[in-house]
């Protein structure tokens, strides 16, 4: 009889502007341990795969050793699925493109899978949230970018390089505002949160109304939605302006996937009703009439960081089982 070694846990890793979470997760979908550093104390990306290995090594020697450990997910902006790479993101200090899978695979020896943020994101809210059940719906990622991904009859669509759902650089404004990416007119550079602030600031540049917003020395969309809730009007026509083109944008997306849902997650998303309510107007007004109010718009009830730790642990299970140490 040949006995094997089945491995019960993963580690997942979910790489973001502001910061690096890695957690070591089991079959359950448990966290059994996890750490985190700021990922721009690392602009050279030699150092920060040298850093990330040691984080994660020293990690799993603390909370049962490599013997445990099946393989490691990441979720980063501009990843590709198919490729392996971080490839020329707008929003991350590494440019080019990264074989970030490959490098960290070659430190540490186990098998790596790598991802879009936002298809993570989709992962993540198929297992573990909003999404659990569904067989058609599209997340889409509010923050420092604008990700999307969706799923079409249960499974995720990548695309032919692994860029399905790069809604954000989809054109809303010809010849608009520059957008990272190199182009102009993205609807990253509206719904995003540099685009918010900067409409904000179109708003108040346009109007000599009072504003809460005009004595904030750094505006964010969060401080935006403060300035909301206290009745500030340019604080609400700020949301109400970036929901009118954001809801454009999901009714052309949804009237070619069909969804059944649309599910918002990210930072800017916790703006809430603010952003929600004139967006879903929007929405239904140009969405394909046949749709009209049968697309649900949902907020995520997830913790972003735990949700895609959680994504990331999910694809390192589909990864084929590779060890040095074998």
């Amino acid at each position: 009889m040949v006995e094997y070694n089945i491995k019960t846990r993963v580690v997942g890793v979910d790489i973001s502007i502001e910061s690096t979470t890695y957690a070591i997760v089991d079959v359950r979908g448990n966290i059994i341990a996890e750490g985190s550093f700021p990922t721009l104390d690392y602009p050279d990306v030699n150092n920060y795969v040298t850093a990330l290995s040691e984080k994660i090594v020293t990690l799993v020697e603390e909370n049962g050793g490599y013997e445990t450990i099946r393989s490691i997910g990441i979720s980063a902006p501009s990843a590709s699925n198919i490729s392996g790479c971080v490839e020329n993101a707008a929003n991350l200090p590494w440019k080019g493109v990264i074989p970030l899978s490959a490098m960290l695979r070659d430190r540490i020896g186990l098998a790596v899978g790598i991802a879009n943020d936002a298809h993570i994101s989709a992962l993540g809210e198929h297992v573990f949230g909003s999404a659990h059940g569904m067989t058609d719906f599209i997340i889409v990622h509010i923050g420092t970018g604008l990700g999307s991904c969706f799923f079409a009859n249960g499974k995720e669509m990548k695309g032919f390089t692994g860029y399905a759902g790069e809604f954000g650089h989809t054109c809303i404004v010809p010849d608009g505002r520059s957008c990272g990416c190199g182009k102009n007119g993205c609807l990253e550079s509206y719904v995003a949160a540099k685009g918010i602030v900067l409409t904000a600031q179109e708003l108040m540049a346009e109007s000599d109304k009072p504003s809460l917003m005009r004595d904030i020395e750094k505006l964010t969309p969060r401080r935006i939605t403060e300035c909301c809730e206290q009745g500030d009007e340019l604080a609400i026509e700020t949301y109400k302006r970036t929901g009118r083109i954001f809801g454009i944008g999901l009714a052309n997306y949804a009237s070619v996937i069909n969804p059944e849902a649309i599910i918002l997650t990210g930072g800017v998303s916790r703006a809430g009703h603010w952003l929600v309510a004139p967006t879903y107007e929007s929405f239904e007004q140009h969405l394909f009439p046949n749709m009209r109010g049968k697309v649900k718009l949902l907020l995520s009830k997830l913790d972003d960081r735990e949700r895609d730790t959680l994504g990331a642990s999910a694809l390192a299970w589909e990864v084929p089982e590779y060890s040095l140490f074998k």
